[in-house]
């Protein structure tokens, strides 16, 4: 190899490099360059003098970053094939440019220490330590030369860390050999990094005084920054004794450097990985010495330092460290204190506590956030919660949660000081909205901890508060809501703070009651404010609604003095029927229908509740809700089914069977009037009919304002949402003895479990024949000559609601500016609405008749043939969407509310087919998924493809999940999968293989389960369904089947005599499972498991497992034999379970799938080197011993 040839590829690669990296050069001529280069590195034997020459200092940065990385591509990829000589050349030479090959520190590029960094830590991975045992004292000679190499050998030893100890890429034992060996310099180590630390901090403040010393100062500012991120990666990991050695000396030096403005965020990192260590308590201990007066002094000053700027991002960076670490002191706190450690309260813990609320405080919604976990944790904690200093901070702490509770801060507005940080922390409204929605339900939970210690405190703060808004004026702000003028919006600073208040004194009510004995309740406190509130006019619905929720927070009280009931439903009966403007034509908005709502929710609430309570004003109440529905226009369809809701649950307090039953038939009787009618039944009966009935055959000129057949939907509507809500809610009483007196019980079960009636069943029963016509109707309406005969506003009124498709899509709502619009619905939408909410009412009550009317509802005549012949037609052609409920809310508790004895008679005539059908769906649709990435469709006429293909894949996804669902609910007891998922849920790496997935022995089918597994048709549908899932892309259904069903409903057909080609194809499935979902960690153990499972219970019956095995891409076919000698000659099989699983994965690896960025990555192989920890023979040498004091222990445990 000749100086010129080297020379002259130089040349050429720096011009190859020059044309890829400049902007102007065009596609071509940068890819043929790419080649040249990927080739060299590839093929030329003398890389290493090239990379070396385009590495000297007198090249480019770009030439030079790209010689350093053919340097790196061979200790990668060549050195199991280099001699001796080369690597000792190339690893001299590599240590030869860290020592004098680079600019000084300030000017040299990062990326060209980066990659620098990277060459030594390849070549530790290979050699060190059995090869280059002085390769720690070689770095220490090169940091004495100056700050720059300095720098450098902190990347190294930073980078070292990071791949051995953090992210594992390197094989077994060459990690377990670096690691000890770390582990074992570790005390030098350790002085190294904090004696640089300390020499570089002094150096820095020293010269940082002196302006002509001002690049001296910042080169060693750079390396003190380095040093503590190299602290960071290694003080995760070692044993706490190098952290607290010498008297805490990290701790106080960190401390110290808080003040430090260059080095005090690098300073926070490394004190919040060392106050969030877990481990034993006795060893974390030490850690107490940061509540100590010199430690707490320089957090909190350094806290007030960074805080009196303003805001600055690099100080806000710090200051959310800092809230970080006092965050996790606080945890540790939590530990230690009152556990077997003796630690007592700390003498600075009223001061750590006012830092702490100084955050609470704090403008930032991010900050008062990371605080709430620590004070719901304080608050807990059984020694700390007594505390004196605590206790009194609790008044200061929810005095706080007053002003944080106020939705503000609003990345688009500056109407607080919070909205300067939210720009920061938030990009958009909605982002914030959503974080704000999770961060105030979380300080809820804390202000109900706070107050189960104080709760008089509490209600008093919450009661002035409440009384202020009451007698303040209503301030609407600069916007103006659409619903009204002078009404507020969601942002105006009247609701927002009404809307805080509420939140507060819902907190605080509930664990006040639960807290206190009877007797110390303040009744005649709460009692003033319910009066006070009740009293309140207000015509704003955001600030009705904010009242009604303050009537329902004070209703407990009511129970102390029933005199106030009538007025509380008088109030409340008033909201039900809320307008802004009487009589009005348009639309009602949104906040509108929510007060109604509201207080329609609220008196359903009230008579679930406090039955007992309400039912002496059962009357009063009956009379109300007549009067409201004698007007048909008046409600809602569904406001008068709430009412009518509310009245049936108080009905169940009557304990009576024959006087609840002739209420029922009474309130129904509208109803079934409407619903039993000749008119009716012919609509319901007949699809064409019924399209014209709803308007849906109409052609409508304007499509907003005109909707001549409203009424009659909203009729059809009025039944169905009366039936629902009688079948939820009417009740049997829970005392059997109040039964039996009743007239509930009408017999005994063989088991002796008391049979009951619903006294709803009657009039339920004689209207079924109607409804199970109309979910028929509604299946054909979607067959292609029916959707043809919906008018042409219409042709879309049986899709998908622009809601339902963000919901499933992930897409966020638009925050609510639109709270206040008027809620204009085209007639397409409000039909297809009507026709979303019916589909999946009707299946609503079809899943609630069995629970609710039990036997008598089981036995109709039929059953199984009326429901195959109404809810089970046509599926074919019933959307995915529309599928997915009526599995959820019909299907499910149809069968898990399914006496034993009908199994044979309705369940299994029901499932045989549908399980069937469900398993040709999905595998159709996955087909097609599959294929859509093969095939491009160019003629595509939607709008927006891309999209709607998303839509319709994630739809399987559900609906997948949803079938899984199903299958799973029928045959496994819902103990086991419980048990499965929790194991499941946690998958992790290799080490995963050690947790049992699905232990065998926890998975057992239900009698359901039984008795469809010996339905020869049922069991094969169920069986090839979940294993076919297997291979469908969705990794969360892949895992719940593996984990949960495949084993159970494979081991029921074991005992029979399965073919071989079913047991090979079982097989087959797990393994073409872990082709798609190995990938993913949990996934693929559990798949390995199951897998193993199979392999092991079925090969000594069946040969052709092996056969399967042996078609493992890359299988070593003595491992396998191995494996196999020792699976079929029991007396040897006395290996570890775990051992032989990883035997096993070991085997299958080659068809386990790879992620995308792997799959196509050269393969980087790092050899074994000779063990460290041989076993030594006598005669023992001095030496040997001295070194080996842990190795020898460990090589007890080698295998």
């Amino acid at each position: 190899m000749s100086g010129d040839q080297v020379s002259s590829l130089c040349e050429q690669l720096v011009k190859a490099v020059t044309v890829m990296m400049d902007p102007a050069s065009t596609q071509r001529y940068r890819l043929e360059a790419l080649k040249f280069c990927e080739e060299f590195k590839e093929k030329c034997p003398i890389c290493v003098p090239c990379g070396l020459k385009l590495a000297e200092k007198t090249q480019t940065a770009i030439v030079r970053h790209f010689g350093l990385q053919i340097l790196e591509h061979v200790v990668k990829f060549r050195w199991n094939s280099m001699a001796r000589l080369e690597k000792v050349y190339l690893k001299n030479n590599v240590m030869g440019l860290i020592s004098s090959g680079t600019q000084s520190i300030l000017e040299e590029e990062s990326h060209i220490k980066d990659v620098l960094s990277r060459i030594v830590v390849e070549m530790i991975k290979r050699e060190w330590p059995q090869h280059w045992p002085d390769m720690l004292k070689e770095l220490d000679t090169l940091s004495k030369q100056g700050e720059t190499q300095t720098e450098l050998v902190m990347f190294i030893l930073l980078r070292l860390a990071e791949d051995v100890v953090t992210f594992h890429t390197l094989p077994t034992q060459r990690r377990r050999d670096i690691q000890q060996t770390l582990t074992q310099n570790m005390e030098k180590i350790f002085s190294f990094l904090l004696n640089t630390l300390q020499q570089n901090v002094n150096k820095y403040r020293r010269m940082k005084m002196d302006a002509s010393q001002e690049p001296k100062a910042q080169a060693n500012c750079r390396v003190g920054i380095a040093a503590l991120n190299t602290l960071a990666g290694y003080i995760d990991w070692v044993a706490m004794s190098h952290i607290t050695a010498d008297n805490c000396k990290l701790l106080e030096m960190l401390c110290l450097l808080l003040n430090e403005p260059e080095l005090q965020v690098g300073a926070a990192e490394c004190l919040l990985i060392v106050v969030s260590r877990k481990g034993k308590l006795e060893d974390r201990k030490p850690l107490m010495v940061l509540f100590g007066d010199v430690a707490m002094h320089y957090i909190l000053s350094a806290a007030q330092t960074a805080d009196g700027e303003g805001l600055v991002e690099k100080h806000y960076v710090f200051l959310k460290r800092l809230c970080q670490v006092l965050c996790s002191l606080g945890s540790q706190l939590c530990a230690l204190v009152g556990s077997d450690t003796d630690v007592e309260t700390p003498a600075n813990f009223g001061k750590y506590l006012e830092s702490f609320l100084a955050f609470t405080t704090h403008p930032s919604q991010f900050l008062r956030s990371s605080t709430q976990i620590t004070w719901g944790a304080l608050f807990r904690h059984e020694v700390l919660s007594r505390d004196s200093l605590l206790l009194a901070m609790i008044p200061k702490y929810l005095r706080a949660s007053m002003t944080n509770l106020v939705k503000v801060g609003f990345p688009s507005k500056t109407d607080s000081p919070s909205c300067e940080y939210s720009r920061f922390d938030f990009d958009s409204d909605e982002d914030f909205n959503y974080y704000f929605n999770s961060f105030r339900a979380q300080q809820g939970e804390v202000i109900r901890m706070a107050c189960r210690l104080d709760p008089r405190t509490g209600f008093q703060m919450a009661g002035e508060w409440l009384k202020y808004q009451l007698s303040s004026p209503v301030d609407i702000g600069p916007m103006n809501s659409k619903t009204g003028e002078g009404l507020c919006s969601i942002f105006s600073p009247s609701f927002v703070q009404w809307d805080a208040m509420t939140c507060f004194l819902e907190s605080i009510i509930s664990p006040m009651f639960r807290t206190l004995d009877k007797e110390e309740i303040p009744v005649s406190d709460g009692i003033e404010l319910l009066k006070l509130v009740l009293s309140f006019e207000t015509k704003d619905p955001l600030i009705l609604s904010c009242v009604l929720s303050n009537v329902s927070a004070l209703f407990p009280f009511v129970t102390y003095r029933p005199e106030y009931l009538p007025e509380v439903l008088s109030r409340l009966f008033a909201s039900v029927t809320f307008e802004v403007v009487e009589e009005s034509k348009a639309p009602r908005t949104r906040a509108v229908k929510n007060v109604r709502r509201h207080a329609c929710s609220s008196i359903i609430k009230m008579c679930r509740d406090y039955p007992q309570l309400v039912l002496p004003n059962f009357d009063m109440l009956y009379n109300h809700v007549k009067q409201l529905l004698s007007n048909e226009l008046l409600l809602t369809q569904m406001e008068k089914c709430a009412l009518m809701e509310a009245l049936v649950l108080i009905s169940n307090q009557f304990k009576d069977y024959e006087r609840q039953k002739v209420f029922l038939e009474e309130l129904m009787s509208p109803v079934a009037t409407l619903w039993l009618s000749d008119d009716m039944k012919r609509v319901l009966v007949n699809p064409e009919d019924f399209i014209c009935y709803v308007g849906a055959d109409n052609k409508i000129a304007d499509p907003i304002m005109e909707d001549p057949c409203g009424l009659n939907r909203s009729r059809i509507s009025f039944c169905v949402y009366t039936i629902l809500g009688v079948v939820k809610r009417a009740r049997w009483p829970t005392s059997l003895e109040e039964a039996k007196a009743g007239g509930f019980v009408v017999g005994y079960m063989p088991n002796g479990n008391p049979i009951y009636r619903n006294p709803c069943s009657v009039q339920v029963l004689k209207l079924l024949d109607n409804l199970l016509a109309l979910v028929r109707t509604h299946n054909v309406l979607y067959m292609p000559e029916m959707v043809g005969k919906l008018g042409e506003t219409f042709a879309k009124a049986l899709d998908m609601l622009e809601v339902e498709k963000n919901a499933i899509l992930g897409l966020p709502q638009p925050l609510l500016e639109l709270y206040d619009s008027p809620v204009y619905k085209t007639v397409l939408e409000r039909m297809q609405g009507f026709f979303c909410t019916l589909y999946d009412n009707c299946f609503h009550i079809l899943g609630n008749a069995g629970s609710s009317m039990q036997q008598d509802f089981y036995t109709i005549d039929g059953l199984a043939a009326e429901l195959l012949n109404s809810a089970f037609v046509n599926l074919n052609n019933i959307p995915d969407y529309r599928l997915r409920p009526m599995l959820r809310v019909f299907v499910k508790p149809l069968v898990l509310s399914c006496p034993s004895e009908h199994y044979e008679t309705l369940i299994c005539p029901i499932l045989e087919p549908l399980f069937t059908y469900l398993h040709m769906r999905l595998s159709q649709k996955w087909q097609v998924i599959n294929q859509r990435s093969l095939l491009c469709d160019e003629d595509t006429t939607d709008d927006n493809p891309e999209s709607q293909e998303m839509l319709e894949e994630q739809l399987v996804r559900l609906l997948t999940r949803e079938v899984m669902d199903l299958i799973t609910v029928c045959c496994v007891s819902k103990k086991s999968a419980e048990q499965n998922n929790a194991v499941a849920a946690d998958g992790d790496d290799d080490e995963m293989m050690s947790t049992e997935v699905t232990p065998p022995s926890s998975s057992e089918l239900t009698e359901l389960g039984k008795c469809l597994m010996k339905q020869e048709n049922i069991s094969t549908a169920l069986l090839i369904t979940a294993f076919t899932s297997l291979s469908w892309k969705d990794t969360l259904s892949c895992q719940r089947t593996t984990t949960q069903l495949c084993w159970p409903l494979l081991k029921q057909v074991l005992p029979g005599t399965l073919i071989p080609d079913a047991v090979t194809w079982f097989f087959t499935s797990v393994l073409k499972g872990l082709q798609m979902h190995g990938q993913h960690d949990g996934c693929m153990a559990a798949l390995v498991h199951l897998a193993f499972q199979i392999y092991e219970a079925l090969r000594p019956r069946y040969a052709e497992l092996k056969a399967v095995m042996e078609q493992v891409p890359e299988i070593q076919k003595e491992s396998l034999e191995q494996f196999d000698s020792k699976l079929l000659n029991p007396t040897l099989q006395k290996v570890a379970d775990k051992r032989r699983k990883d035997h096993f994965k070991r085997l299958i690896a080659g068809c386990i799938g790879k992620p995308l960025g792997e799959q196509f990555r050269k393969e980087v192989h790092i050899r074994n080197l000779p063990s460290l920890f041989k076993k030594v023979k006598p005669p023992v040498e001095a030496d040997i011993l001295e070194n080996n004091e842990d190795g020898t222990l460990i090589t007890l445990f080698e295998p």
